[in-house]
């Protein structure tokens, strides 16, 4: 027979969960999980300030979209695929696997001698990258109730706050110090650091001892027509006209291998996003919350730097500490927030107010001026900040919080994508909008007679800074009037987030790690053979200790169940 068990709190199987890793070894997973998530959103940040340098000295100015755009992609795609393979085999040899990958795209770009090979080296990075955070995220779901995952998710999300500030640093001071190729050599030791804690801390059950039915089709689908999305972000407006015929290509390329994407989905034995996902009102729910708000803080976050550098006139490096403020408020209501719920069990509320945060601190942002003093400014990101740090990684675990551990990596990797869907569309959104503006504002007000210093395409800050007066002060008053209406714009967005979030139903936390078990030809008088296919391997594999004494208890709180007068058959073990 097939029986389908779910541990709850009254059932013998609770003592699995006191068989959890002890705290002292969740903490250390946890350290070497934050190396891991570091790692990734660094890469993502600390070349911001690097990249001018790099492409000069490379002589790939032209190829310079290329070296964001690879890593970009390739993490994109990867996203899914790294969330179905941890649910399906396991996670450990995957999370392993993908820094290694990420650490050899490291290598490579630590040594392109060209601009060819540091693009396919930041690809490379992008194929490991993409699994780091959906794999950190969800190897805290293999270990830790969802009730106490609040303050570890809470200070995930501070590691964003903090790579957001500490890679444009570190980038310039790589590329005015020991030079740039040491923001791909730092990820060398502390990949193996994080390797070396995987090896050591990370015990999880393992994945179906079966061979996997891999989703080809579904992966190339995805694969596909998350390129043409992305490349029409990245070129629409800016490489290509809107119009162009290779953007409309694009954008029918998306629709239609979405569409056949879904049509695959409903046959596949294993989709790499299964339909029934949706089926959960909460993971739909927050995934078009998250979506828009991806859109709403990269599209905002985007240009902020920017503007920062043009309007305010501060250099590189200083736009990255006036984003402190931002950062400081995100990493502390993020880490607040996470506590407050493992302590109360309560999550509602907090997306919905953070969010409404979100549509409040736009609303200011869209009031900057030239004259604004720069502390007010900051004090704008603040609030931005505060936002965020309550909403975003409270939204995972909402949805970690909707399926099992045997779905968790799958649901948590599909949100993550459509966020970052976002996060591309935000970019690409905010930039066309400001970029069109912007280059009309400065036809219509710079005096004749300013010959080609009226292309928005020839200006950097130190150039601004040098022209004369009334010159100077049209073209800050540009980039002011350009940029300050598209936050506005973006209010009833995230206004919409608000309302869709009000419909989240707040669920109990799990105080255990509940585990499908699925038990086939369970005997109880004579030879007894069990299987235990979701986390455990069938009779006779090799078990971990920790598995072992999980999967005694299991096959105990069953046995029990099919023969209440007798004690557990010894034989089952």
């Amino acid at each position: 027979m097939t029986d389908t068990t779910t541990i709850d709190s009254g059932s013998p199987v609770r003592a699995g969960a006191a068989a959890a890793p002890a705290k002292r070894s969740i903490i250390l997973l946890f350290a070497g999980l934050m190396v891991t998530m570091l790692l990734a959103s660094l890469d993502q940040t600390i070349f911001g300030t690097a990249l001018p340098t790099i492409v000069g000295e490379l002589h790939g100015v032209d190829h310079m979209l290329w070296v964001t755009t690879a890593y970009i992609l390739a993490s994109t795609i990867m996203l899914p695929v790294y969330g179905k393979l941890g649910d399906l085999i396991g996670r450990k040899g995957l999370f392993i696997g993908a820094i290694v990958l990420f650490m050899a795209g490291s290598v490579v770009g630590g040594l392109a001698p060209d601009m060819t090979w540091l693009i396919v080296g930041r690809a490379v990075q992008g194929l490991g990258g993409g699994g780091l955070m959906i794999l950190s995220q969800a190897i805290i779901a293999d270990v830790v109730p969802a009730r106490e995952r609040g303050r570890y998710m809470g200070i995930m999300g501070g590691v964003f706050a903090l790579s957001s500030v500490a890679g444009p640093l570190l980038g310039g001071w790589f590329t005015e110090g020991i030079g740039w190729r040491w923001a791909f050599w730092m990820n060398i030791p502390l990949g193996i650091l994080a390797v070396l804690s995987a090896v050591v801390f990370l015990r999880l059950p393992k994945g179906s001892s079966s061979k996997p039915k891999l989703d080809w089709a579904g992966m190339g689908l995805l694969a596909i027509a998350s390129t043409c999305l992305v490349l029409v972000t990245t070129w629409g407006g800016t490489t290509y006209d809107w119009n162009s015929g290779v953007i409309i290509a694009l954008i029918a390329g998306t629709v239609v291998t979405a569409v056949a994407f879904v049509l695959v989905e409903r046959r596949a034995a294993e989709p790499i996003m299964p339909l029934a996902l949706f089926k959960d009102r909460n993971f739909n729910l927050t995934t078009i919350a998250g979506l828009i708000i991806g859109i709403a803080m990269f599209g905002a976050l985007a240009y902020i730097p920017t503007y920062l550098q043009m309007v305010t006139g501060a250099n590189a490096t200083q736009a990255g500490l006036l984003m402190i403020p931002m950062m400081a408020a995100l990493l502390l209501t993020s880490i607040v927030s996470g506590q407050m719920v493992s302590r109360t069990g309560r999550y509602k509320w907090l997306p919905i107010v953070g969010t409404a945060i979100v549509a409040v601190a736009l609303v200011l942002l869209s009031t900057m001026t030239p004259s604004l003093p720069v502390w007010v400014l900051c004090s704008f990101l603040a609030v931005m900040g505060i936002g965020l740090g309550m909403s975003m990684q409270i939204l995972i675990l909402i949805v970690q919080n909707s399926f099992p551990v045997s779905k968790v990596g799958t649901a948590t990797a599909s949100n993550n994508y459509f966020r970052q869907i976002g996060a591309s569309l935000g970019s690409a959104i905010v930039g066309s909008l400001f970029v069109s503006r912007l280059t009309q504002l400065l036809t219509d007000r710079m005096p004749a007679g300013a010959g080609s210093g009226g292309s928005s395409n020839s200006f950097t800050p130190s150039l601004v800074k040098s022209l004369p007066g009334p010159i100077r002060d049209v073209i800050v008053g540009a980039y002011n009037d350009a940029l300050t209406p598209v936050f506005l714009y973006m209010v009833p967005l995230i206004l919409i987030a608000v309302v869709v979030l009000f419909f989240v139903k707040e669920k109990p936390l799990a105080t255990t790690i509940e585990r499908d078990v699925v038990a086939e030809t369970l005997e109880v008088d004579g030879a007894t053979r069990v299987n235990l296919e979701a986390g455990f391997a069938s009779e006779g594999d090799s078990l971990d200790p920790l598995d072992a004494e999980l999967a005694d208890l299991e096959l105990d709180a069953m046995l029990e169940e099919a023969d209440p007068q007798g004690p557990a058959a010894p034989a089952a073990r």
